[in-house]
């Protein structure tokens, strides 16, 4: 088995579409609108299944919102520089919702950042592969 995608139900489908692939650099992969069930499908990545998992966003046509909940935590993105990477974020709109540091009772760097319909993307700086071997 293997994680395939996770799906976030989205109120505006364009503007989180933007949010994924200009501000944290996702590619639309695919896009299918049902207009029988009144919904559209995204699905975005940094490369498509079967290399990497994928986010898919649902928009419900009627639906304008959503209340997240108390059980969702985040999606989590690894990068080789979250310094870097959230200036970047900064820079192309994002909301910074916790900048890089240490975890608290830990050593991993994390930074949080906010999608527009409020879910959570965790960043946690990844040693390159030839440094955490060497």
């Amino acid at each position: 088995m293997r994680i395939l995608h996770t799906m976030l139900r989205v109120g505006n489908l364009e503007k989180s579409v933007h949010f994924y692939t200009e501000v944290l650099g996702m590619k639309l992969l695919s896009r299918k609108d049902y207009p029988d069930g009144k919904f559209t499908l995204a699905f975005l990545g940094y490369e498509a299944n079967p290399a990497q998992a994928e986010i898919e966003l649902t928009h419900n046509w009627d639906t304008a919102s959503y209340e997240l909940g108390n059980a969702y935590g985040h999606v989590a993105l690894g990068v080789d520089d979250i310094y870097a990477t959230c200036d970047k974020i900064r820079q192309a709109g994002g909301n910074i919702t916790r900048e890089p540091g240490p975890m608290k009772h830990g050593t991993t760097v994390i930074a949080f950042v906010q999608d527009p319909d409020g879910y959570k993307i965790e960043l946690i700086e990844e040693k390159t592969r030839s440094q955490s071997r060497g």
